[in-house]
């Protein structure tokens, strides 16, 4: 399993606060998060391979993106060292990659922002508009409510299609 729908089955996955009012947005900042930056830190990392966060990092490693896994359940992930936190890894983080509820997902958006991360980005299902807004202040880039291998598989059917 890759990522899960969206609990709340309303349609497509946004990324936009209520500030921005073009569907075309989420796409074109998920998009820039891709192009611009590869190395993704995988908060809430799993082992186990039928956990969406495996899956996903598995797709990323195949696209060329470095993945970092962060768990602190356990100390290697697909074969990378974890960490328990984002603030323990040693090297800098592109983007925060946050697998968690919505109401844990506040904290590692701070924590992202504590280690100077240059994105956020929120899977299908972790909505946090309150901690979106806090990376935005900061200059972060923010995707919420999307998954990273969805997004490439778009971008793929994209340019097989041109």
């Amino acid at each position: 399993m890759l990522c899960r729908p969206s609990p709340l089955g309303t349609g497509p996955p946004t990324t936009w606060s209520a500030t921005v009012r073009t569907p075309d947005e989420p796409t074109a900042v998920a998009d820039r998060i891709l192009d611009r930056y590869r190395t993704f830190a995988v908060v809430g990392a799993s082992n186990r391979p039928n956990r969406p966060s495996h899956g996903v990092m598995g797709v990323l490693e195949r696209h060329g993106y470095h993945v970092i896994p962060v768990t602190p359940t356990a100390s290697e992930v697909r074969g990378h060292q974890a960490y328990p936190a984002l603030a323990s890894v040693p090297e800098p983080i592109d983007v925060v990659d946050i697998f968690r509820r919505s109401d844990a997902a506040g904290e590692h958006v701070d924590e992202a922002v504590a280690v100077g991360a240059r994105a956020v980005w929120m899977q299908l299902g972790v909505i946090d508009e309150a901690a979106a807004q806090r990376a935005r202040d900061a200059g972060l880039e923010v995707v919420m409510d999307r998954c990273p291998a969805i997004e490439l598989s778009r971008r793929e059917g994209e340019r097989a299609s041109a």
